[in-house]
């Protein structure tokens, strides 16, 4: 017997009060998939403290706080995360997604400045909020929960991106070792994965074909959104969550069996 695909899948919808009472800080979260992942757990109920070097171009929404950091400045984040401790109560959520995103080009042509940058944000900077974190991480009733935005492209090693695929292989690797190091104290820690989700930032280094040629790879042929990668994230963070950890989960539609 046959079936018939019953079209796009409806977006997932946030699960009201799941998280109510707790504390979230979500990393580069004025746009892209940190917007939309910062939109989500408040939706759920959490209190956001919404870190990132600039405001985003729509307004934040309510339980969402605005804090200026940058990720790689080790001082301003220890400031932060007290000053955020100090105003909504302490954090029980941590999703590290600041990151810099990659264009194309020969190996030939990447420097030691330019690795010791993607490293610093995307894996360092990681490093330094967990360890910022730490205290209220582990003394949260909720058991703490850190989330790390990793990238398939880990597995895929696609050419040209080598600064970009070692860092985030790197945040890879850190997931696990903090697994096992927090683990002891009931705190969870995971690394999730998106597809080529369009955002602006991706958008400034592919256009549309790009995304079709990758969304036709997929064992689902439809685009992954924010809100489909959110609806992950918030899945970590829940209840559901609590026994879930070391592990690299991916969101793309199947697109990484191929």
């Amino acid at each position: 017997m046959s079936t018939q695909h019953a079209g796009p899948a409806e977006e997932p919808a946030a699960v009201p009060g799941r998280l109510r009472g707790t504390v979230s800080v979500v990393t580069g979260a004025s746009g892209g998939l940190g917007r939309g992942i910062a939109d989500r757990l408040a939706a759920e109920g959490s209190a956001v403290a919404c870190l990132d070097i600039r405001e985003p171009d729509v307004p934040w929404g309510e339980n969402q706080h605005y804090f200026g950091c940058d990720v790689t400045d080790e001082d301003a984040i220890v400031e932060v995360v007290g000053a955020i401790a100090d105003r909504l109560g302490g954090v029980d959520i941590l999703v590290n997604n600041a990151g810099l995103l990659s264009g194309r080009g020969s190996y030939l042509d990447v420097s030691a400045q330019e690795m010791h940058r993607y490293f610093a944000v995307n894996a360092v900077g990681a490093l330094l909020m967990v360890q910022a974190c730490h205290d209220h991480l582990v003394r949260s009733p909720w058991r703490g929960r850190v989330i790390n935005i990793a990238s398939r492209t880990f597995f895929t090693g696609n050419a040209g991106q080598l600064a970009y695929i070692a860092s985030k292989g790197a945040l890879t690797g850190m997931t696990r070792v903090l697994a096992h190091e927090l683990g002891a104290e009931g705190v969870t820690v995971n690394a999730v994965m998106p597809a080529q989700v369009a955002t602006p930032g991706t958008r400034a280094h592919s256009g549309d074909e790009v995304f079709a040629a990758t969304r036709d790879k997929q064992a689902i042929k439809e685009f992954v959104t924010p809100a489909h990668f959110a609806g992950m994230v918030a899945y970590l963070a829940s209840p559901d969550g609590v026994l879930v950890t070391g592990q690299t989960m991916v969101c793309d539609g199947g697109g990484l069996m191929k």
